[in-house]
Formats: C-alpha cells, sequence, structure tokens
C-alpha cells in the first residue's frame, strides 16, 4: 500500500494519498479526479536528522510542560480565591 504525492489539476492542491488496491484517490480539497502523481523521494534518516528531531522534540516537550504548569497554577489561584 503505497502513500502517493498528487497535485490536482483543478484547484493546485498538493497531498498525499494512500493508494490501496489500485483505487484511483480523489482531491480533498475539491474532490476532483483529474490528478498527477508527484515524484516522491525517499525519506533520508542519519544520525544529524535524529539528533535535529530530538532536539526539536525536546524543546516541543519542555513547551508544552512550561504551559501546563502555567495553565495548573492560574487553575490553582482562581481556586484559591473562590476556595
Amino acid at each position: 500500500m503505497p502513500i502517493y504525492d498528487y497535485v490536482c489539476r483543478t484547484c493546485e492542491h498538493r497531498f498525499e494519498a494512500l493508494v490501496r488496491g489500485g483505487k484511483e484517490p480523489s482531491c480533498p480539497s475539491c474532490e476532483g479526479t483529474d490528478l498527477e502523481r508527484q515524484f516522491s523521494l525517499p525519506t533520508v534518516r542519519s544520525e544529524g536528522t535524529k539528533d535535529r528531531a530530538m532536539r526539536a522534540a525536546n524543546k516541543r516537550d519542555a513547551s508544552q510542560a512550561r504551559e501546563r504548569m502555567h495553565e495548573q497554577l492560574r487553575y490553582e489561584r482562581s481556586h484559591d480565591r473562590h476556595g
């Protein structure tokens, strides 16, 4: 079940589609079927890409942790005033 990249010739929307059993996909934007299949490049994985992905994930996780902490503090302060 390969994933292909497509460009809709009707609305020029670019998208990926999982193709099963030879079925032709339709554009998720306009539901057109006049599609052009694009050349898909394989994903390259290396230590460098792995390190960059891990740094990005750690940065995202730290940001989400800070947001959760701030939300918890706001919640506690609002309940302390009303309780």
